[in-house]
């Protein structure tokens, strides 16, 4: 068995991939541990609509009312102040739903070895 040392930075990334990964599991998988946090507005007091977003670590999931007006499809990056990107991909029904206040939940892509779902309503 070979063996690799690993500097501080990489064992501390390698390690809270490791949280992250069993923290979305048990998230997306029984829906429970823990509460969804809702992402920062960035606009208060305007019509967008702010996501709830599952095991939420800085991430920010917002529909602008113009997109919500336009009707349209949408792939909505989610990354806020996280270090890293993912995205959420709505289709024109579920974007017309969010803007009729309906709930809508989406499961993000996933990167940084984990998923989030977002949830509008």
């Amino acid at each position: 068995m070979e063996h690799r040392t690993l500097d501080r930075r990489e064992f501390t990334l390698q390690s809270a991939m490791a949280i992250l990964s069993a923290a979305t599991i048990t998230i997306s998988g029984c829906g429970g541990g823990s509460s969804p946090t809702p992402s920062p507005s960035p606009n208060p007091g305007s019509s967008d609509v702010t996501g709830l977003v599952a095991g939420n670590h800085g991430h920010s999931a917002v529909i602008t009312s113009a997109q919500l007006m336009a009707g349209n499809s949408i792939q909505l990056s989610i990354t806020g102040a996280a270090d890293h990107p993912h995205t959420v991909e709505l289709t024109a029904a579920e974007v017309t739903q969010v803007g009729a206040r309906q709930r809508v939940a989406k499961s993000s892509s996933t990167d940084a070895g984990h998923t989030h779902t977002v949830t509008f309503n």
